[in-house]
């Protein structure tokens, strides 16, 4: 269409209604200046502009570039290394070929601001987050010459807004950012932003708010509710209708919490309150500077069979023990070196837990690559140690091989130790478990209220022998990393599933085995862990499951052909919206009873694990029993926010220098 023949009654009269003919032709003539045309600035312009809003200015001195894609209006495949004003005034053009733009390429500077504020009605802040001083430039020229200014900041998937109005709170007297130190300054603006902070309970990897590099995540969808929400703020200013919420008021929507907060701080970041959550956000985020790798990227990963190492370290290993190094010979051809813990694990009978890590890895190793056209062909080394499984493994170009569809859901799969929904498993996602453990392999199923019921009994029974016995007391002080959401080696406290109390009483007492002892004998210690950790997540499920081999385990090659089909059936239940937690200790104490193999020096323990034994034959069968190499319960669940992730491949990959 020629602009000669663009009707701008036409275009916007889909807007009459929610605005009269008379304010349209007004919003025609109002001139708004957008500083920044990122990711909300963007957003911000193209929203007004179908607003039906007739002039702008603009400014950004920046290009775009591929990190933009995920949330930048104007960014996309045709726009890399282009001006961002060039570009967006182009997009607004595109649906008002009459709008006016002053274009401002060198961004805002105190040289240009007379020019870049000449003839505006209102201001809406874009600028990147970090931006403080050119921010605080600019408010304090709106404030100063009249000039209403909104900012809309993007938070997690939500969007916090503030007006500054003339004759009210000014930028600078809410926020309190002069005379502090830059680091300081950007606390300020975002607690006085989203004092409620809605977004927070769902960030799931604080280490990526890096303050020091002005890096952090964002969102699309944080972006756009912040354009929808600025215009409509837009409208009530420039029309002089609607009720504002100025400074020191706002308003904080978040749409995954699908919250709306009306917020208030007087006199702004010197309210007590907002002085305490400073401090405790500082501490917090002080907290959080280890990195979490609970992303998949790795930096280090660039080659091929680095990618698929990267994603083939997240397979499950108990405790997190990880007990795998990888060496790479060439670009197809790499050594996985096990070990398994026998030696100070009591969980790690004959090494058959490490075994079933160390095939749950090689297949996850073998979906990664099939990501990249590879098939993985693993031959383990007959000569080396049962304690140190050695396996070669070729990657080899398959044509017939297609991406697992299950790749995507290696780093999500983990542990949820919390309770599930009771809700039964359909029909579907029954046989779709089934049919991932392949045909060495079968399920049974300990469903309904009764079965979890006996099956919660055989977990808390079973607790009191883990938690009494000096010989696991060891492993439980050292596997835990305390005061943590995160750990690459160890499991994170707030993801073992007791509350907040109970959690600071069992590191108060695994801090020696003589609080233990005190506690178990004159405190009841182990009630509130067994019922926290056992009972109550034990009837809370959908359903509990066993995998059974068609023929009793024997070797190192049965257990690692076990630990793939764990894998395979871990990983689908992830695929199908479930979660899982092993349950494999009844198992192992079922083994030493059954092997007769001395594990405790302490009396009485041998019989109990002979009635923990007996407990679960009952509840499986015998002859499954004796064939169950996985226990575990299932159900729909939200994914943990607290989780162990890996070490970083760096520190998992080894030389010729390092083994020798």
């Amino acid at each position: 269409m020629d602009a000669t023949d663009y009707d701008y009654s036409e275009a916007f009269s889909r807007n009459i209604g929610w605005v009269t003919a008379a304010e349209q032709q007004l919003l025609k003539q109002k001139r708004i200046a957008i500083a920044g045309m990122g990711g909300v600035g963007g957003s911000h312009l193209t929203t007004l502009t179908r607003l039906g809003i007739g002039k702008f200015n603009i400014a950004d001195f920046d290009k775009f570039e591929i990190a933009n894609i995920n949330r930048q209006a104007g960014a996309d495949t045709t726009s890399f290394g282009h001006p961002k004003v060039a570009v967006m005034a182009e997009t607004a053009a595109r649906i008002n070929p009459h709008v006016e733009i002053k274009q401002f390429t060198r961004g805002v500077t105190e040289e240009s601001l007379a020019a870049f504020f000449d003839g505006v009605d209102l201001y809406i802040d874009g600028l990147d987050f970090f931006a403080l001083s050119a921010r605080k430039m600019v408010f304090d020229y709106c404030h100063r010459h009249g000039i209403p200014a909104i900012t809309a900041a993007p938070l997690g998937i939500g969007a916090a807004v503030l007006n500054f109005i003339p004759g009210k709170m000014s930028f600078e007297e809410y926020f309190q950012l002069n005379g502090h130190p830059e680091q300081e300054q950007l606390f300020r603006f975002l607690l006085g932003l989203s004092p409620a902070m809605l977004q927070r309970g769902y960030l799931v990897d604080p280490s990526t708010v890096d303050l020091a590099n002005h890096k952090g995540p964002s969102t699309i969808m944080a972006c756009q509710l912040c354009s929808g929400i600025a215009a409509s703020e837009a409208l009530k200013i420039l029309l002089n209708r609607g009720k504002i919420h100025a400074a020191p008021f706002g308003v904080h929507f978040d749409a995954y919490r699908n919250k709306l907060k009306i917020t208030w701080r007087p006199w702004g970041n010197r309210n007590p309150i907002q002085k305490l959550m400073l401090r405790i956000a500082k501490k917090q985020y002080s907290q959080n500077r280890t990195p979490t790798k609970s992303a998949t990227s790795d930096i280090n990963a660039q080659t091929t069979i680095e990618r698929i190492l990267n994603l083939a370290r997240w397979a499950p290993s108990g405790d997190n023990a990880q007990c795998w190094r990888f060496e790479i010979i060439d670009d197809n051809h790499l050594v996985i070196h096990g070990h398994d813990t026998r030696d100070h694990c009591i969980y790690d009978l004959k090494g058959h837990a490490s075994q079933l890590s160390l095939g749950a890895l090689i297949e996850t190793l073998s979906i990664a690559a099939s990501d990249h056209g590879l098939l993985a062909k693993v031959t383990r080394r007959h000569n080396a140690p049962e304690e140190t499984p050695t396996f070669d493994v070729a990657l080899e170009p398959d044509q017939q091989i297609s991406p697992s569809p299950l790749v995507p859901y290696i780093p999500i799969r983990s542990v949820q130790r919390r309770p599930m929904s009771t809700r039964a498993l359909t029909t579907s996602q029954k046989a779709q478990l089934e049919n991932a453990v392949g045909p060495e392999f079968r399920i049974v199923w300990l469903e309904g209220l009764g079965n979890r019921l006996k099956t919660a009994k055989l977990l808390f029974r079973n607790a009191k022998l883990r938690l009494t016995m000096p010989e696991a007391y060891d492993t439980h002080r050292s596997i835990i990393q305390w005061h943590s959401q995160f750990s690459e080696d160890k499991i994170p406290d707030q993801a073992i599933g007791t509350d907040p109390v109970t959690t600071r009483l069992m590191e108060w007492t695994l801090q020696s085995w003589e609080r233990v002892r005190f506690m178990n004998r004159y405190l009841g210690g182990t009630i509130a862990p067994r019922i926290q950790l056992d009972f109550v997540p034990g009837l809370a499920c959908a359903a509990h499951f066993a995998i059974i081999a068609n023929k009793t385990p024997q070797t190192t090659d049965d257990y690692v052909e076990a630990g793939r089909a764990v894998q395979r059936f871990w990983l689908t239940a992830t695929q199908t919206g479930l979660c899982l937690q092993p349950e494999m200790t009844p198992l192992i104490f079922h083994e030493y009873a059954t092997r007769q193999t001395h594990f405790s020096n302490v009396r009485g323990m041998r019989e109990q694990s002979e009635k923990i034994s007996s407990q679960l034959q009952k509840l499986l069968g015998s002859n499954n029993a004796s064939r169950a190499v996985f226990m575990g319960r299932v159900g729909l669940s939200p994914l943990p926010s607290a989780r162990s992730t890996r070490l970083p491949l760096t520190r998992l990959t080894v030389t010729d220098d390092d083994r020798a």
